[in-house]
């Protein structure tokens, strides 16, 4: 699995456990015992991490990639 797959199949499971907390499923308990889950902000958080990285590995496999910087010096001829 390269980079790609995997950030995209992390964001796949993100949003499924936002769509779960979002249901109604943030915390629960059971005989006296209570689990809560991931905080849904820390969640977004990850989720526009996450489109940010994979839109990062499209443009690299673009030929985009990040920008560049040259430098010129200006001279008198």
């Amino acid at each position: 699995m390269n980079r790609l797959e995997g950030l995209i199949a992390r964001l796949e499971l993100y949003i499924t456990a936002e769509a779960a907390i979002l249901d109604g499923a943030q915390s629960y308990s059971i005989a006296g015992r209570s689990l809560t889950r991931a905080n849904l902000s820390e969640i977004s958080k990850m989720i526009e991490y996450l489109e940010k990285e994979i839109a990062a590995e499209n443009a690299k496999a673009l030929g985009g990639g990040r920008n560049k910087v040259f430098g010129v010096i200006p001279r008198d001829l």
